[in-house]
């Protein structure tokens, strides 16, 4: 039915900004009959330099589980944190989806006091309410971080969701399979490690993380840690089965530190245990310029592919890994979960290469944040990761814009729409959510 749905006629982005003046959450017009299709038809204006990364809607298919129903939500507002600030914002975009509202703000010590953490990074509306991931603790930045639990209906804090958090420390991304009663958690690095660009002592050191956690989710409790080995630096973005009686999914390893390769992993479950197995490696390259590579990489020598996002498409078919240091989206079959194919690539930007879009010419940054129509003809991406490492990989060149993919759902492969560039000017690009949900907004009950 979420496939089947009406397509998409807007996005909403997360727009950063580096100059002091206001973050904002950008909408963009998707209607193809629009006049002003690909085109940003709305900003509002939130905090200062906050930076506004990861954002969600309020419910999704979640809500309608059995054990724990809250049939009287529905999707209209994003719950937008601040991952500098601290701050959760609440926008309601039911009357006008072209210009949400603020309509409630948490500050910074509401976050705090409530949650008992800080730095809230990632959100999902879940069966017994929003969750927020966060880097960071309220007694310290150094940890651990966790996940804080919201309610639907006021947006309340309602506190901490780990009862016992065993080995788990550093904390990034947050999901879950609801149909096994298991949770699955990241790890990136504490707030320190990340603040102000990727520390290259910290990775020496190999102090970013390099597990994910399995959780018991109706007793709050880790049960299992799978160690990916400490070579393996910053696992990100969790990517579960759609369909809720299979219980495996995706994690991206942003660098390994013998070749700055990155990989993607597949985690399943294995008897009555979990397991992890790599299954993608996508290698370094060697520059065609070593003079125009960035500070950050001068004395390597190589441009990591820096894998930083990836999106599963609804029916489980189609993987899609956004290689930013490299320039290049590339689309697996992930039909077999453990014997992917490659059926598409894609090439903007670059550290080096600045691979042109067709109709806007060369571009500054990289494929980073990715986003997938509900039935999987419609791809989205933008270019900005983090306003620091923005700053420390792409130097002068950040500035924000999103652009387009249309897909081959029966064969594989992709390619740019001409007509679809968005320029964001002096702020950054983030986070795309679409109108009614995406392919990394819900989480199903029944298949």
């Amino acid at each position: 039915m979420a496939i089947e749905a009406p397509a998409e006629e807007v996005a909403y982005v997360a727009a950063p900004r580096d100059d002091g003046k206001p973050d904002a959450m950008c909408v963009v017009d998707l209607n193809k009959a629009s006049d002003t299709y690909g085109k940003m038809v709305h900003r509002l204006e939130l905090g200062v330099r906050d930076e506004i990364h990861h954002f969600g809607w309020n419910a999704c298919s979640a809500a309608l589980c059995p054990y724990a129903p809250h049939p009287y939500v529905e999707r209209r507002y994003l719950v937008v944190p601040a991952l500098r600030g601290s701050h959760i914002y609440i926008l309601d975009v039911k009357e006008n989806p072209k210009a949400p509202k603020l309509i409630k703000t948490l500050d910074a010590n509401e976050v705090e006091s409530r949650s008992g953490y800080t730095r809230p990074h990632t959100v999902h509306c879940g069966p017994e309410g929003i969750y927020i991931s966060a880097l960071g603790s309220a007694d310290s930045e150094e940890g651990p971080g966790g996940v804080f639990l919201m309610d639907h209906y006021n947006f309340n804090i309602l506190g901490q969701w780990e009862v016992e958090r065993g080995s788990q420390s550093l904390s990034y991304d947050f999901w879950w399979h609801l149909g096994y009663d298991i949770a699955v958690t990241s790890e990136w690095g504490t707030p320190a490690m990340i603040e102000n660009g990727v520390s290259l002592e910290d990775l020496g050191e190999r102090k970013f993380g390099h597990k994910i956690h399995i959780w018991d989710i109706r007793h709050r409790k880790n049960i299992q840690t799978l160690d990916l080995g400490d070579d393996y630096q910053m696992i990100l973005e969790l990517r579960p089965a759609h369909d809720p009686t299979k219980a495996y999914g995706f994690v991206n390893a942003v660098l390994n530190m013998n070749d700055l390769s990155s990989s993607i992993w597949t985690w399943y479950k294995d008897g009555d245990d979990w397991g992890i197995r790599k299954i993608i490696d996508i290698p370094a390259q060697v520059p065609e310029n070593p003079d125009a590579l960035p500070p950050a990489l001068k004395d390597i020598g190589m441009i990591p592919p820096l894998v930083t996002d990836h999106v599963l498409s609804l029916d489980d078919r189609f993987l899609y890994v956004s290689c930013w240091g490299t320039g290049e989206l590339l689309q697996y079959d992930v039909s077999d979960p453990f014997d992917p194919k490659l059926t598409g690539t894609l090439e903007i930007g670059g550290i080096t290469k600045s691979y042109p879009h067709p109709t806007a010419g060369p571009v500054g940054g990289g494929p980073q944040m990715v986003e997938l129509s509900r039935d999987g003809k419609r791809l989205y991406f933008t270019n900005s990761l983090y306003v620091a490492w923005d700053n420390q990989f792409y130097p002068g060149s950040a500035n924000g814009w999103m652009v387009k993919a249309d897909v081959n759902v029966e064969d594989g492969g992709l390619e740019l729409d001409p007509d679809f560039f968005v320029d964001f000017g002096e702020s950054r690009a983030h986070q795309i959510r679409l109108q009614g949900g995406d392919s990394s907004s819900d989480t199903f009950c029944y298949p």
